[in-house]
């Protein structure tokens, strides 16, 4: 491989970012877009009285509601590198788009709110980053409110997720009286409402400034300098090795909302964080970024992102080689070769033409139907698989019609798309072929019914069925439908694949009892 196209992998920085809900992870991403000069003027999530919204939350869905419930896709460069930023929705009913999206990432940006430290949705992400060796690197939002004592974040955050930290900085004061943060990492002073270069002051060995200033007679930055000299002492080092196996998180102080410490962090983040990594293969292997031949593989599909064209998006990460726009690509599961004339890269919904990319980015096929998530796709005649990606067994289920027979079209192609897209599972019942759709939350239906309305002008009528105890038959030649019944359902899914569906964990567990030939198992 050449040396340009070694540098350019090498470049690559691929990381998504993590919270529970409203944590400022949407606002985190515009204020790095802002940096990296990709938007001029930052918006925010709750952004429907100003007219402005995040540049993330693309879906009119999540325009409405000030939330996200897709994962973003968007570039940008900054201080020499290539930077490709996941923002992921934090809802609870969307974690699989989340836990697929971080398959795709070589680290992730982990967002805790001051004031309510680490809450449950974050510590379920985190641990699918552990359970990876996803390096993770923490930042402590909202220090412009009143939050808890930072020692108290650092020790929850130690307790909790049991992962070790290095605070890289340290905020002086908090609230309204929040004066800036003092950054260990680059031995200086950041003041907050300051402008220019009187925005840093140096700090010498000993903890004054080099610079004579006011906020060195607060007792604020006496408390921080005390904090400081005990973390010094007694607290954990710095160890980049370590950071890149996923073992400590670098901590950040910041608040994204009034854009303080956020440049800081970037700076930083990107000095520490992995270029792009090897990827397992599903028989045991690994495929190097720096292997000569294009591979990638398919983690998220989207349709309608363009309403006006009925577009469909496949989000392909480049996991080796380089991409040239009109090259050959192959998809062994099906197995057929393709010619990829169209390809974008993207700024949310923003799109441009892609004629180059390489290992560690983030690129868009345009899709006709050909390719399902989890595909691998590569530039030769390689026939092997990447690992797997996690699909989830759904616990809610709806049966779902058209509320105009006449529509049945629309009604059938829209369901055909969205199920695609990864976020709803589709079943059907053995002989009528009503549909059922499953899904990890309630959240998911309501999203399910406002794009179907909007985006394929199909009213749906939604009749809840509640909650089920999915099974899929590892022999499914053993089973007969005498075996069915009130609470045990037998459905289809889209692959024709017989599934059970139990009124509850007693009910399959009576199943179990009376037919122990049958072997049952679920997904994630």
């Amino acid at each position: 491989m050449e040396d340009q196209l070694k540098q350019e992998i090498a470049s690559r920085r691929t990381f998504a970012i993590i919270s529970h809900p409203d944590a400022g992870k949407t606002t985190m991403t515009e204020k790095l877009l802002f940096f990296g000069g990709a938007i001029r003027d930052a918006g925010t999530v709750k952004g429907k009285k100003s007219g402005k919204f995040a540049t993330s939350d693309w879906m009119e869905i999540e325009k409405q509601r000030g939330i996200s419930v897709t994962s973003s896709v968007l570039q940008f460069d900054f201080d020499g590198k290539r930077v490709n930023i996941l923002d992921t929705p934090g809802h609870e009913d969307f974690s699989e788009d989340t836990y697929r999206t971080l398959m795709a990432v070589d680290s992730a940006v982990m967002m805790i709110d001051s004031a309510k430290g680490i809450e449950p949705q974050t510590i379920k992400l985190f641990k699918v980053c552990r359970m990876r060796g996803i390096p993770i690197f923490t930042f402590i939002n909202k220090l412009d409110r009143q939050g808890r004592e930072p020692l108290e974040l650092m020790e929850e955050l130690e307790e909790v997720l049991g992962i070790e930290s290095y605070a890289m900085n340290w905020p002086i004061g908090m609230g309204k009286e929040f004066m800036g943060i003092y950054d260990r990492h680059n031995r200086r002073v950041e003041l907050a409402r300051t402008e220019g270069d009187g925005r840093y002051l140096e700090v010498g060995k000993d903890g004054d400034l080099a610079q004579s200033h006011s906020i060195q007679e607060t007792s604020y930055y006496q408390q921080a300098l005390e904090d400081v000299m005990l973390l010094d002492e007694a607290g954990n080092d710095f160890d980049e090795e370590r950071v890149r196996r996923g073992e400590l998180t670098p901590v950040f102080f910041g608040s994204a909302l009034t854009n303080f410490g956020v440049q800081t962090f970037l700076e930083t983040y990107l000095q520490f964080a992995p270029a792009p990594q090897p990827r397992n293969t599903a028989d045991g292997g690994s495929v190097n970024p720096y292997d000569d031949e294009f591979t990638g593989f398919i983690f998220k599909i989207q349709a309608n992102m363009n309403p006006a064209h009925r577009d469909r998006i496949a989000f392909v990460r480049i996991v080796s080689g380089e991409f040239d726009r009109g090259m050959q690509v192959t998809v062994p599961r099906i197995p057929k070769t393709f010619k990829v004339s169209q390809s974008t890269q993207f700024l949310a919904d923003d799109r441009e033409t892609v004629n180059m990319a390489v290992a560690g980015d983030i690129i868009g096929l345009y899709d006709t139907g050909n390719y399902q998530i989890g595909d691998t796709i590569t530039g030769g005649k390689a026939n092997f698989a990447f690992e797997p990606l996690p699909q989830f067994t759904p616990e809610l289920f709806v049966k779902v019609s058209p509320k105009n027979v006449m529509k049945s079209k629309h009604f059938h192609k829209g369901i055909l798309q969205l199920v695609q897209e990864g976020a709803i599972q589709y079943y059907k019942t053995l002989h009528t072929e009503e549909v059922i759709l499953g899904a990890v939350g309630q959240l998911q239906f309501e999203v399910f019914e406002h794009r179907m309305k909007n985006e394929y002008n199909s009213e749906v009528v939604i009749q809840h069925i509640g909650q089920k105890v999915a099974r899929w038959i590892e022999n499914e030649g053993d089973v007969k439908e005498s075996m069915t019944g009130p609470r045990a359902m037998l459905v289809k899914d889209r692959y024709e694949n017989l599934v059970f569906l139990f009124e509850n964990d007693f009910a399959l567990r009576w199943f179990q009892d009376k037919h122990p030939d049958i072997r049952l198992y679920s997904l994630l």
